[in-house]
């Protein structure tokens, strides 16, 4: 396995922007609520599946939690002047449920909204744009005790807490999105366990899937119904990969498309179409016989986006197994929608016959294959297969291990060619027409990272998890002068 070193970053170049962005491109860094805040007693909030997740043994590498994670909670202001330092346009945050509704339902904790209400009003004087997810996979534990994401009120459940949050912030937050990643949160989560709530239930991870999509609808209808600010634009954020058959065999073609129905259209033709792919309605009648979709769901669920969110991280490369052969290692990677497959269950419904294969070039420090081109094809794939929608890179980037030195630099080239390759594609995608608005590169902060606790380092911005402190690593650097001129050198 070839993994891309780190090394002392090459000098500036010119400030003549090469591949040039439109002026009102949005520059900016994501979060997750769980994966930075930490206070997690504070104000109020009550617990989501991610605490119970995490300190249960044997969940989370090295028995990580959340507790404190980046202490973002009370370092925000710290946060925000560092995301103006680096002359972010956009930033794209979660909130966490369970800070508003402790028990996942009833009346708004005032507390929590407070929190969030500060934030907002610290970006804003910093003329930082609030980009607001409601939902980055942490569930309410009461919701999860009483059924989770397979029993039907919990989307229900899910859109009285989106009205809560937009009557309080819809008047300084002009994007809004739903649920990120369904894919994580309803097959990670009830089919392999590999995240929250870790249950292995591959026919209740379809009921999951279907009702993170109808919480989407009911919460995007509920928040228009409102009324409160009719500029605002409403999305949903989709991790979104290539899926490549190992071999040109019919047999390893014929995984891949199952595992694109599962992981890709799944989600975009219920969204932008308003169905189900009908190959994968034939693929899952050994597990269900999809009576948990009622007649209007899917118009509630294709009701009518203004922007798509796109997280790309890296394809995804498929095989069909066979019989009495090994299964080769892949490295267990937490918060991936391929990592932690080799060897442990699938985390795609009725597919144990299907394996995940390795990349066959360089990887990052999570084991994920570098491969800009699938972005480009990802954006394509849209432009070319659903109905016209704005498009932004709601999530990319790349863990790798950072060299701190003695002087303070945290050096992370590797880190800087990554995006740059992503920045170029995406440059070419919207030559070639694409209607991207927008990127966000994941993440901000180093943070905890799921399945994999601390070991994994995404972040623009080195926290030392110990004291708190924060260093812009040369990336960080580099992305302010990437921001500063428009475009890349």
């Amino acid at each position: 396995m070839t993994v891309h070193k780190v090394t002392a970053p090459e000098p500036a170049g010119s400030p003549e922007a090469v591949a040039g962005f439109p002026a009102h491109f949005m520059w900016g860094a994501g979060t997750a609520a769980y994966q930075i805040e930490g206070g997690v007693h504070a104000g109020g909030r009550g617990p989501s599946i991610w605490d119970t997740f995490s300190h249960t043994p044997g969940m989370v590498r090295h028995g990580d939690t959340g507790d404190v994670a980046a202490d973002h909670y009370t370092r925000y202001m710290q946060d925000v002047a560092l995301m103006q330092k680096l002359g972010l346009t956009a930033y794209r945050f979660s909130v966490a449920w369970s800070r508003i509704q402790p028990d996942g339902s009833g009346p708004a904790n005032q507390a929590g909204l407070d929190f969030y209400r500060k934030l907002v009003d610290e970006l804003l004087a910093a003329g930082i744009t609030p980009v607001l997810t409601l939902y980055h996979w942490d569930l309410p534990q009461a919701l999860e005790d009483a059924g989770g994401w397979p029993a039907r009120d919990t989307a229900h459940r899910f859109a009285d807490y989106a009205e809560l949050v937009y009557d309080a912030l819809a008047d300084r937050v002009p994007i809004w999105t739903t649920v990120n990643e369904p894919w994580c949160a309803a097959f990670l989560g009830y089919c392999s366990g590999r995240h929250a709530p870790g249950r292995h239930e591959p026919a209740a991870s379809l009921r999951a899937a279907h009702h993170l999509l109808l919480g989407h609808g009911l919460a995007t209808a509920a928040m228009r119904a409102m009324g409160r600010a009719p500029d605002n634009r409403f999305s949903i954020a989709l991790n979104l990969d290539p899926i490549l058959p190992d071999t040109n065999s019919e047999a390893d073609r014929e995984a891949a498309r199952r595992i694109d129905a599962l992981y890709n259209r799944i989600f975009l033709d219920a969204v932008l179409l308003g169905r189900y792919p009908e190959d994968l309605i034939t693929d899952a009648r050994s597990l269900t016989d999809w009576s948990f979709v009622a007649d209007a769901d899917m118009r509630t669920i294709a009701a009518p986006i203004d922007l798509l969110g796109v997280n790309y991280y890296r394809p995804a490369r498929v095989a069909a197994k066979t019989p009495g052969a090994e299964t080769p290692t892949v490295e267990a990677t937490a918060g991936t929608p391929h990592g932690g497959w080799g060897g442990e269950r699938s985390p795609y419904p009725g597919c144990d016959d299907i394996e995940s294969r390795p990349a066959p070039g360089p990887v990052t420090a999570s084991g994920w294959e570098i491969n800009p081109e699938g972005l480009l094809e990802v954006l394509l794939r849209l432009d070319r297969e659903y109905p016209a929608i704005p498009l932004a890179v709601t999530e990319n980037g790349a863990a790798f291990d950072d060299l701190v030195t003695s002087d303070g630099r945290v050096l992370d080239q590797g880190r800087i060619d990554f995006l740059d390759a992503h920045f170029r594609v995406s440059a070419e995608a919207m030559e070639a027409g694409v209607d991207l608005r927008g990127y966000f590169v994941w993440s901000l902060l180093d943070n905890f990272e799921w399945a994999e606790g601390y070991t994994r380092r995404f972040g623009l911005i080195h926290v030392d998890f110990a004291s708190g402190e924060r260093r812009l690593k040369e990336s960080a650097l580099w992305y302010r002068d990437v921001i500063t001129r428009g475009g890349l050198a």
